[in-house]
């Protein structure tokens, strides 16, 4: 009885695939297969595409489109020539002598010691109960850096001990607003303005005379006044 079931089972497979061939014949399937391999191993472009390639390939023989008014002049050209570069001549920095670096003011021997002097006298000639002291001006005072050191005994004794605003007052009265550092015992920011302003150069001799807590009357003597004596 196996035997029977089985030879039933294959017979009934071998039928069914009969069949299945037949109805695939029927639908042509088996050609349609074949077509479709046939377009995936060489495909082609799309007819969107192969008009976007045919009209580059005529954009080089179109000419451009250009406005009536300026059809007749010839076509533009805008590939760079050196000859063409006009080489105009640079602006330079009008810097003034007497603040560069090259060309620093170089106090002699007898000159700083004139100006010391003279600074002395005047500083003799002030009210007393006003302290005061002079300061020889060096190249770091009036040139690159500008940083102005003070005495330390006279910051201690006399000026604040935190950071602050110190005013100056030159002979005619202009005030210059400067910063007074506390831990360096020194002016800052604002003591440039003053020594550009009042043109101090190396081997000048500045006076200051605090006036008040934190203002400093100023007077100078100009070593250049030694070669005029």
């Amino acid at each position: 009885m196996g035997t029977t079931e089985t030879m039933s089972y294959e017979e009934q497979r071998r039928r069914r695939l009969e069949e299945n061939k037949k109805k695939l014949e029927q639908l042509n399937l088996p050609h349609l297969s074949v077509a479709l391999r046939g377009a995936v191993a060489s495909p082609k472009a799309s007819p969107a595409k192969q008009i976007k390639r045919k009209m580059s390939r005529d954009a080089s023989l179109t000419p451009v489109r250009r406005s009536v008014r300026v059809a007749g002049l010839p076509e533009p050209n805008y590939r760079e020539v050196a000859s063409d570069f006009v080489d105009r001549p640079r602006r330079i920095a009008r810097v003034s002598k007497r603040r560069g670096l090259d060309d620093r003011v170089y106090a002699s021997d007898e000159a700083r010691e004139y100006a010391q002097t003279k600074a002395e006298e005047v500083e003799a000639g002030l009210d007393p109960k006003f302290p005061s002291f002079v300061k020889p001006m060096l190249q770091s005072h009036t040139t690159g850096g500008f940083w102005l050191g003070l005495p330390v005994i006279f910051c201690n004794k006399h000026l604040p001990k935190r950071d602050a605003t110190i005013t100056l007052i030159a002979e005619k009265g202009e005030e210059s607003d400067t910063i007074y550092l506390a831990h360096k015992r020194g002016l800052s920011g604002g003591w440039k303005g003053f020594s550009v302003k009042h043109e101090l150069v190396d081997g000048d001799a500045v006076v200051f005379q605090l006036i008040k807590t934190t203002t400093f009357k100023v007077y100078i003597v100009r070593a250049s006044e030694y070669d005029s004596s």
